[in-house]
């Protein structure tokens, strides 16, 4: 059977060292933007008790930065022309300061000294907003220092449209290989190990974060001396240009808009909701137990990534047989499917169906980003042989500005959200609180403990869970509606006290038997588990809001794909015009003609 197709020429394939030195550069702007992203919120919120809303605001603020600091990096990489090319040496200084500023954004003062400079709790958290929000800005521009270059680069360093796609799906690949252990993270941060005795996962991920660091380091170091830059030779001939002139040529140009448009909404719709992914397995599928839910989101994350590396094999069969525009659309519909299945797989009883929306999330996922970043560089192409430059630097750092801006920009209405289905983030702190010196009063149990410490932890723990008891008759006064909820958690916090007090009574019984202390603290332990607990109206709205937004943005986002126009046909014919004319520049190059 004939077929009206034209035969596409055999890519040059990628040497191996090379792929694999570009697709693990998919770290950064896969795995570590959303840890920023994704962890500073959550854990600020239920770690440290920072307003949702308050965290979703300091997020939109590097955003902004954003603005000037994705495009500004794209025209100087455009226009940088160093012994070591245009994007190499950005790769290098990125890198190492990413894994810096990552390091340092979780290394919050803290300590009785430091509380001691501020009149109040409410003081101290501002100044915590304050620190997160600057080693925020520091590592996103950190962040935008190292992608811009690398996914220009990614662009540049083959002509074929497909052979492109194989780079993007490296560097998907390798990026969710790494972010394999990304929610692990989560649950490593809730290790004894990671956080002490009597710490939660804010404590815990100074450690990991080092972890992140010792490994990030090195790599920059082997991506500065292993990727090439195929096409600098030609590249560097061309005049340096204005930075406005770069950015009306890539706002003027119509697929490129439409294109960014579609990954925009999509990024946008399910960034919405990416938050409450965490909060609905720990607040609705285990009712507040974190340590028992972190296993769970690990193992989901695990099965997220190892989707994302199987699905990069079908994408590159399916996009090179329908084209990217079709294989596109079915990364839509199958996001669409995955939120659907979320009305029967949010199951508290059946835990583990979460992970069949995770197989098709995912899945549609690494399609549409792989894809978005492929077909940004056939658009350079088309461009490049309009206007005989190339600005892939431009273009990416548009591009990948609007995804970020969507991130940041769901992060502020993710907190809006959360703020709406009155998740009580103050709650969780005060539990948190009773529940860790309950465990450094257990810890007294690993040696013959001495009346006096026993006395000094009990009492800690009686002011803890006087907090506790205050917040919540707080908010039997100001929620009416959920009176019962709030008076079934006052009377589990009164009989904590009681036994409290119990404790205290056998004070004497508890320094003779060691064993009697470990068992009336891991009783009281558990107790504390339920307490947690969010309203039936919260959980309600957090899965209506966290199934639903992401559907209607991806219908929003079949509207603006299905005018895109560049298609398969026309890439392989820019393709052969373009190795034409650069084969011409380099033979006229080498012999000298002008």
């Amino acid at each position: 059977m004939s077929s009206d197709r034209p035969p596409r020429p055999a890519a040059v394939k990628i040497p191996f060292y090379q792929l694999a030195a570009f697709g693990v550069g998919g770290i950064i702007p896969i795995a570590l933007f959303n840890i920023a992203g994704q962890l500073i919120a959550l854990i600020g919120n239920i770690g440290l008790g920072l307003s949702a809303f308050w965290l979703g605001v300091i997020m939109i603020i590097p955003r902004l930065w954003d603005a000037i600091s994705d495009p500004l990096m794209g025209h100087i990489s455009d226009n940088t022309r160093s012994r070591w090319g245009r994007r190499r040496p950005y790769l290098l200084i990125g890198g190492i300061a990413v894994a810096v500023s990552f390091v340092l954004m979780w290394w919050i003062p803290k300590g009785a000294i430091v509380h001691g400079w501020f009149p109040s709790d409410t003081a101290y958290q501002w100044f915590q907003l304050g620190y997160i929000l600057c080693w925020l800005l520091i590592f996103f521009t950190s962040c935008t220092i190292f992608e811009i270059p690398h996914g220009a680069l990614g662009m540049e360093m083959s002509t074929d449209p497909h052979e492109r796609t194989r780079l993007f799906s490296a560097k998907s690949f390798m990026g969710n290989l790494f972010a394999m252990g990304t929610p692990w993270l989560f649950a490593l941060a809730n290790m004894e190990v990671f956080k002490g005795a009597g710490g939660n996962e804010a404590d815990g991920m100074r450690y990991v974060s080092l972890l992140i660091a010792a490994a990030l380091i090195p790599l920059s170091i082997w991506w500065f001396f292993t990727v090439r830059e195929p096409g600098f030779k030609v590249a560097a001939q061309q005049e340096k240009s204005p930075f406005w002139q770069d950015i009306r040529k890539t706002a003027g140009n119509r697929n490129f808009l439409l294109l960014t448009a579609v990954v925009f909404t999509l990024a946008l719709g399910f960034n919405f909701v990416a938050l409450l992914g965490y909060y609905i397995p720990i607040f609705y599928i285990f009712g507040g137990d974190k340590e028992a839910a972190s296993a769970l989101l690990g193992l989901n994350g695990t099965i997220w990534a190892v989707t994302g590396l199987l699905a990069v094999f079908p994408l590159n069969w399916l996009s090179s047989r329908i084209g990217k525009r079709g294989t596109l659309l079915i990364a839509i519909f199958t996001m669409m499917a995955a939120q659907l299945s979320k009305i029967v797989c949010y199951n508290p009883a059946l835990p583990y169906l979460i992970l069949i929306p995770t197989v098709l999330l995912s899945t549609g996922m690494l399609f549409f980003f792989t894809l978005g970043s492929s077909m940004v560089g056939d658009i350079c192409d088309e461009d490049d042989l309009n206007s005989g430059k190339r600005s892939e630097g431009s273009y990416y750092s548009v591009f990948w500005w609007f995804i970020k801006t969507g991130t940041t920009f769901a992060s502020f209405v993710t907190g809006v959200l959360i703020l709406f289905t009155q998740f009580d983030e103050t709650l969780v702190k005060r539990v948190d609180g009773l529940s860790g010196s309950l465990k450094e009063l257990q810890t007294l149990t690993h040696n013959a403990p001495r009346e006096q410490d026993l006395r000094d932890k009990l009492a800690q723990a009686f002011i803890e869970a006087d907090k506790l008891n205050q917040h919540l008759q707080s908010r039997l006064e100001i929620f009416p509606a959920a009176a019962a909820h709030n008076q079934q958690l006052i009377d589990t916090a009164s009989a904590i006290h009681q036994q409290l007090q119990a404790l205290d009574l056998q004070i004497h019984a508890l320094v003779s038997s060691p064993a009697l202390l470990e068992a009336q603290t891991s009783t009281l332990l558990q107790q504390t588990v339920v307490l947690t607990l969010q309203t039936p109206a919260t959980l309600f709205w957090m899965r209506v809001i966290e199934i639903g937004l992401p559907l209607l943005l991806c219908l929003l986002s079949i509207l603006f794909l299905l005018p895109y126009s560049l298609t398969e046909e026309q890439s392989q014919e820019i393709k052969r015009a373009l190795e034409q004319r650069n084969a011409a520049f380099e033979g006229q190059a080498s012999s000298g003609e002008p």
